[in-house]
């Protein structure tokens, strides 16, 4: 292979995913010594804090509950301090598209007419070495303008004009994901850090000389320390290009229950680089059941699409975070709207209102703007912020009262609905066709008219393990859950599932690994990840 198709590897770097056509523009000395220097920097803090997050949960079990920390009192009560003004292509974010990286995922997203495009390398992407490779370099396609696309069909995909497309975010992979293709003094790398990199390296200076960027998601962070860390990457990877300080910003994601405690300690921290807070409501249930998993029936949360987001913990959490965004000068960016259009005109109908009620609910709870998953609901969205902002880009300036305690947000006993054989049969359903996917190398998938990511498989798998390790009793059968019943039904679904049954053998494996043994995965993305070549 030539030295112009071949990466140069700094000292102590092994790459071993194999490398095709262009890889070396991603996989640039740059890019390697950039992710060797976080790695040694860096990683030993990543592994702590892993660790910490475990002892956190350990403390729960043994019934302390989670509380706003003391050391950090200062902080929180300090009215003077505010993060970084708004950067160029951040100021109007009403509506945002949320998606994969691969070709035509980044053209139809950049053609959306949405304000901002989450790229997403993480719950909506699947981290095959294609994919790790090949998402920042259809970003670096696009930025150049360049990209492409034509279907088996014949189908043709080419953007839209630079001054209609979206300022693009991208989503690393959380810290507990590691990158095993790529090794630093044989160890391997942080997917965070790894996702990060490559695309910094390619394509900063590109965002740079376009006027917006480069700007990133920061996912599944669970404390102040946590974001202390990125912010210590941040700083180093500028210093190593050459780029000022302050230029990179980042919006985190608030979808683990212990960083609802600390969300303006992760402002703070990321205060020279921080954009905002978004509310990631599906990761933020899981996170709400795996933390209080061991906790017994006040932690036991109903059929998960019975959980909406005005249900008091959820609602808790929401004023929260609009309050102590607005305070600080950040963005505040809601959920998503996860519907896919149907060839069903009353489905549609249904859906729309829905959507429309949802988005209606988070303008007037103060939310600068809103995520969707289909291009088709960008107009929507925009409709509906639009009626409350105006000509306005944002409304930062509105600060929603707010006096949220900690017990508020641990309400979990007062949200309504059952825990139903429906529910428990949707769970086995949506994770199964999920982890197929997922193992197949795709992450986000169209599943009942819904797009799903990775955080519907870990929600649905916890609920199951929660109702099993806590002998809880279906309301509508009286029938209790149990590692044989999930069997049972799981061979149920699976029968009436499209495909042969062996299609799903290493879905089935892997969703029983974290749903039912006695042990739980803290993520099931590790052992899927583990499968993976």
């Amino acid at each position: 292979m030539s030295d112009e198709t071949t990466p140069k590897l700094p000292n102590g770097v092994q790459v071993t995913g194999p490398i095709q056509p262009r890889y070396a523009e991603i996989l640039s000395t740059t890019a390697l010594e950039l992710i060797a220097e976080l790695h040694r920097e860096l990683n030993p803090r990543r592994l702590e804090a892993l660790e910490a997050r475990k002892q956190r949960v350990a403390d729960v079990a043994a019934g302390n509950d989670l509380d706003f920390l003391a050391e950090t009192r200062s902080v929180r009560e300090d009215p003077e301090w505010k993060v970084a003004p708004l950067a160029p292509g951040l100021e109007d974010r009403r509506v945002e598209m949320t998606g994969p990286t691969d070709r035509k995922m980044t053209i139809n997203a950049l053609n959306s007419g949405a304000r901002a495009w989450l790229a997403d390398q993480e719950d909506a992407n699947t981290p095959l070495w294609e994919n790790v490779v090949e998402g920042p370099l259809n970003l670096k396609d696009a930025l150049d303008g360049t990209i492409d696309f034509t279907s088996a069909e014949g189908k043709e995909y080419k953007l839209v004009a630079p001054e209609q497309r979206p300022t693009i975010i991208v989503r690393p992979r959380g810290w507990h994901m590691p990158e095993k293709h790529i090794l630093v003094d044989g160890e391997e790398t942080s997917g965070s850090l790894v996702d990060f990199a490559l695309y910094f390296a390619a394509c900063a200076q590109k965002q740079i000389d376009a006027g917006k960027g480069p700007y990133f998601y920061l996912a599944k962070m669970e404390s102040h320390k946590e974001a202390r860390l990125w912010n210590d990457a941040f700083k180093l990877a500028q210093d190593r290009l050459g780029i000022p300080q302050g230029t990179i910003r980042a919006t985190c994601l608030i979808e683990t229950l212990p960083a609802a405690f600390e969300m303006e300690e992760i402002l703070y921290e990321l205060r020279d680089h921080s954009s905002g807070l978004n509310a990631g409501r599906w990761d933020y249930l899981f996170s709400v059941i795996k933390t209080y998993r061991t906790r017994g029936a006040d932690y036991i949360v109903p059929d998960r699409n019975s959980v909406g987001m005005t249900v008091p913990f959820m609602k808790a959490y929401t004023q929260l975070l609009v309050n102590t965004c607005h305070r600080r000068g950040a963005s505040a960016i809601g959920g998503m709207a996860a519907f896919i259009p149907s060839k069903d005109e009353s489905v549609n109908k249904a859906a729309y209102e829905k959507v429309t009620a949802d988005k209606s609910r988070e303008a007037g709870d103060g939310f600068d703007g809103s995520w969707v998953a289909h291009p088709a609901m960008v107009e929507t969205c925009k409709e509906v912020f639009t009626k409350v902002l105006g000509d306005k880009p944002n409304q930062i300036d509105n600060v929603p009262e707010a006096n949220v305690q900690a017990a508020q947000l641990l309400d979990v006993k007062s949200t309504p609905g059952d825990v139903t054989s429906a529910g428990l049969r949707s769970n086995i359903d949506v994770a199964l066709q999920y982890l197929k996917s997922w193992l197949a190398g795709r992450g986000a998938v169209g599943i009942y008219n819904l797009m799903e990511d990775a955080a519907t498989a870990e929600i649905s798998r916890s609920q199951i393990w929660q109702q099993i390790q806590n002998d809880v009793k279906l309301a509508d059968t009286g029938e209790q859950v149990t590692e044989a019943l999930v069997l049972k039904l799981v061979d149920e679904v699976i029968a009436d599932l499209p495909g042969d049954a062996a299609d799903y053998d290493e879905a089935k494996a892997t969703f029983l690994q974290v749903a039912v043994a006695d042990d739980y995965a803290d993520f099931l993305t590790l052992p899927a990840y583990a499968r993976m070549p």
